[in-house]
């Protein structure tokens, strides 16, 4: 069924919207989202603390890791559950542009371990390289918080609130 001009698809259908409330993959994107924001957060602060005073250049790398690992966690299972619902483990059509801009987050991420692993760039180097794999993952965090607004609107729920309201 093609879309006429100016409608869009929905966000799931009801058998996708069945299978994520089914999938327990749902539920651990919705702890490790907020965990990986929390270890962003800290990161990031002593990336800017070590480019700033030169202090803690450590501690810094070793947060950029965690990130990273945390990352990988989240894209892996997010790609379980995109099979789980969407019945493919990436590029499903309601997230395609998501997962077009992941691939850019992963990609710098395992640039900066490949870059510490092989003393490829200096610490400087490695703290920019880190902050530049960071705003590619504030970009696609708003990506997926759009999608996740975009889903709450569309809900069965809201359609009956949005409904109720038009009386």
């Amino acid at each position: 069924m093609r879309q006429r001009q100016g409608q869009q698809r929905p966000l799931y259908t009801s058998e996708e919207r069945s299978r994520r409330d089914a999938s327990p993959w749902t539920l651990v994107q919705g702890l490790l989202a907020p965990l990986q924001f929390l270890v962003f957060l800290v990161s990031v602060a002593l990336v800017v603390r070590t480019l700033a005073t030169g202090a803690g250049a450590e501690a810094a790398h070793v947060s950029i890791v965690i990130k990273t690992l945390v990352l990988y966690a989240i894209m892996v299972t997010g790609s379980i559950w995109e099979k789980a619902v969407f019945g493919r483990y990436l590029f499903a059509p309601a997230f395609y542009w998501e997962d077009v801009f992941s691939m850019l987050v992963l990609a710098l991420h395992t640039a900066y371990l490949a870059a510490l692993t092989f003393g490829v760039l200096d610490t400087h180097g490695l703290l920019v390289l880190a902050l530049a794999a960071y705003g590619t993952y504030l970009i696609n965090a708003g990506q997926f918080l759009l999608k996740l607004r975009a889903a709450r609107l569309e809900s069965p729920t809201a359609m009956a609130l949005v409904g109720e309201g038009a009386r």
